[in-house]
């Protein structure tokens, strides 16, 4: 089996946070926004339905987990999720929460803000609560 290379612009523009059975979990590195990417570890992969159906259902799992943690434990008004894939062709999964004082609400997030650094601390601090708060099947890159 060979082993999974992550595309050099989302190792770039993202720190990883740790891995689901099928995906790597990053955090963009963009501080505007709580701001997670799902990336299946599957090389060669640029869409969705070049998934298996297995792969697929496993997606939607921890889809909806990420989903959650970010709408439940930052209280999100809404969970933004999109494929674009436009500027990096191996298949990713944007997951962001959005506030409705947020900057941008209720346009989309992209094009809209230059990015902001977040602080070692911030990122660390968000890195924490998803590694606490992500069970079953997760596995955290801080152990």
């Amino acid at each position: 089996m060979t082993q999974f290379l992550l595309h050099p612009q989302l190792a770039a523009d993202s720190t990883l946070v740790g891995e689901f059975p099928l995906c790597q979990v990053l955090l963009a590195n963009d501080g505007n926004f709580p701001w997670l990417i799902l990336v299946p570890k599957v090389n060669g992969i640029t869409e969705f339905h070049e998934l298996t159906d297995e792969q697929q259902t496993q997606f939607l799992i921890e889809s909806n987990t990420v989903s959650r943690l970010l709408k439940d434990e930052l209280s999100a008004d809404k969970i933004n999720i999109a494929a674009l894939g436009n500027m990096v062709p191996q298949l990713h999964i944007h997951h962001v929460a959005r506030f409705k004082e947020d900057a941008c609400w209720p346009k989309p997030i992209w094009g809209q803000l230059p990015p902001i650094s977040r602080t070692p601390q911030q990122a660390a601090q968000l890195i924490t609560m998803i590694s606490t708060t992500l069970k079953a099947g997760f596995i955290s890159e801080s152990n």
